[in-house]
């Protein structure tokens, strides 16, 4: 099973971070630099999961994620917001765009890979029927 994600991170060094480390945890990763055209790279791509900067050249992730909230078959896309700007207000602005998590740069490894990991399983663990849940 191949999982997918598109990194839209405009600093070279942190993109090759995160891209090594989640190859690593066999992810296919698109790695993208710039905010103008985040949306429809993302769409084209159909990827499982973003990774999104909040700054970015172009258009910042707050107006890619609004981007892809308008469009009905991406509104459950998880999103994780990674960004260096950590204040309350830059979180609740995230989430109110529409992010599924927030994190704050710098991070460590096994954080991101972490939240990658739980975002996904949060998205597409196959739901209990009813016969199963009783079986518990």
């Amino acid at each position: 099973m191949s999982r997918h994600v598109v990194l839209i991170e405009d600093e070279p060094n942190i993109a090759e971070a995160i891209r090594f480390l989640l190859t690593r945890d066999n992810w296919t990763v698109d790695v993208h630099g710039n905010g103008s055209d985040a949306a429809e790279v993302i769409q084209a791509a159909g990827p499982d999961l973003v990774i999104l900067d909040l700054m970015l050249p172009g258009k910042s992730g707050l107006e890619v994620i609004q981007e892809l909230r308008l469009v009905e078959e991406l509104q459950p896309l998880p999103v994780l917001m990674l960004t260096a700007r950590g204040q309350l207000k830059d979180r609740e602005m995230a989430e109110k765009a529409g992010v599924t998590r927030f994190m704050t740069k710098p991070f460590s490894n096994s954080e991101v890979l972490t939240a990658v990991r739980d975002l996904y399983a949060q998205a597409y663990q196959a739901p209990q029927t009813a016969s199963q849940d009783a079986a518990q």
